[in-house]
C-alpha cells in the first residue's frame, strides 16, 4: 500500500470554461486561494463552494471531485500550495511538532481571511512554473511558510498537518457505496480501505460476489442510467459525474448494457 514519496509543489490554475478536471485522489495537504471564478468541491458527502477571496485548506488522503466555473467574461484562477509529508516530518522532528488525538472532523475548511495570507499567496505566483524536481529545496521553504502560517491562525491543524498515520482498515462495502463514482484506480480504493491491492480484490469478491472492476462499471451505469431517465440530465454532463474518463467509452459501454444509446432514452 505504500504511496509514492509527494514533493512540495505550487499550481496556478487558470481556465476560461468551465472545467470539472482535476485529480480525483488528494494525495497531501492542500493551502488554497481563489483569486477569480468559483470553485465547488464534492467529497463524497456534500458540496464545498469557495468564491474569489477564499482561502481553503483540504485534508489528505481523501476523494474528491472539483467543478472550476470561470466568471462571465474572465477566467478561473487559483493558485494552491501541496504541503508534503517528507517537509512536514522534517518540521516534526526539528521543532517537536506532533498531533495529538484530538482530531478536526471537517476535511474541507473554508479558512477566515487573514492578510498575512493574501500575502502570502501573492508571492506564490513567480514559483508557480518552477519544476518541482528542480526545486524541492527552494519550494520547501515555501510549504514551510505556510505550515508556519497555518498554525498561527489555526493551531488545532497541528493534529491534522502531523498525523502520519496511513489510513485504517475500514467497513469495505459501506465505503464504496459511497465512492464509487471518483474515477481513480483500485490501488486507491484499496489504500483509503486500509488494505494492500490483493486483500482489496479478495475481500471484495466476498462481499460483492464479482471483480471489483465489473460492480464499478456496473454500479456507475445503473446510476448513469437513472440520471439521464428519471431527472433528465445530458450524457455528457453524466459520464463525468458517475466516474467515466470518456464520453464515447461510455456510451459505447451504456448500450452494451441497455441496449440503447444514452443519447436515445
Amino acid at each position: 500500500m505504500a504511496q509514492p514519496p509527494s514533493k512540495p509543489e505550487i499550481v496556478y490554475s487558470c481556465y476560461y470554461k468551465t472545467s470539472r478536471g482535476g485529480e480525483q485522489f488528494i494525495q497531501d495537504h492542500v493551502f488554497s486561494y481563489q483569486i477569480a471564478g468559483t470553485l465547488t468541491i464534492n467529497d463524497g458527502r456534500s458540496d464545498h463552494r469557495f468564491l474569489p477571496g477564499d482561502f481553503r485548506f483540504i485534508k489528505r488522503n481523501q476523494l474528491a471531485k472539483f467543478l472550476k466555473q470561470p466568471p462571465e467574461g474572465g477566467e478561473f484562477r487559483s493558485i494552491s500550495i501541496y504541503i508534503d509529508q517528507q517537509t512536514l516530518r522534517d518540521m516534526a522532528r526539528e521543532y517537536g511538532y506532533a498531533a495529538t488525538k484530538e482530531q478536526i472532523a471537517v476535511s474541507i475548511m473554508k479558512l477566515d481571511p487573514h492578510p498575512l495570507y493574501k500575502t502570502y499567496m501573492d508571492s506564490l505566483i513567480p514559483y508557480a512554473g518552477l519544476p518541482p524536481e528542480e526545486n524541492e529545496a527552494l519550494l520547501s521553504l515555501k510549504v514551510r511558510e505556510a505550515v508556519l502560517l497555518l498554525l498561527r491562525d489555526q493551531p488545532a491543524l497541528k493534529n491534522v498537518l502531523f498525523d502520519f498515520s496511513e489510513p485504517g482498515k475500514i467497513d469495505l462495502e459501506a465505503f464504496m457505496l459511497t465512492n464509487y463514482q471518483f474515477n481513480v484506480g483500485l490501488s486507491r480504493f484499496a489504500y483509503l480501505t486500509g488494505r494492500s491491492l490483493a486483500t482489496f480484490k479478495r475481500d471484495f469478491e466476498k462481499i460483492f460476489h464479482t471483480s471489483p472492476g465489473n460492480w464499478l462499471l456496473q454500479k456507475r451505469l445503473q446510476e448513469a442510467h437513472y440520471l439521464i431517465k428519471e431527472k433528465g440530465s445530458k450524457p455528457s454532463d453524466v459520464y463525468l459525474e458517475v466516474g467515466f474518463e470518456d464520453l464515447s467509452h461510455f456510451s459505447h459501454a451504456f448500450k452494451n448494457a441497455f441496449g440503447v444509446a444514452p443519447s436515445k432514452i
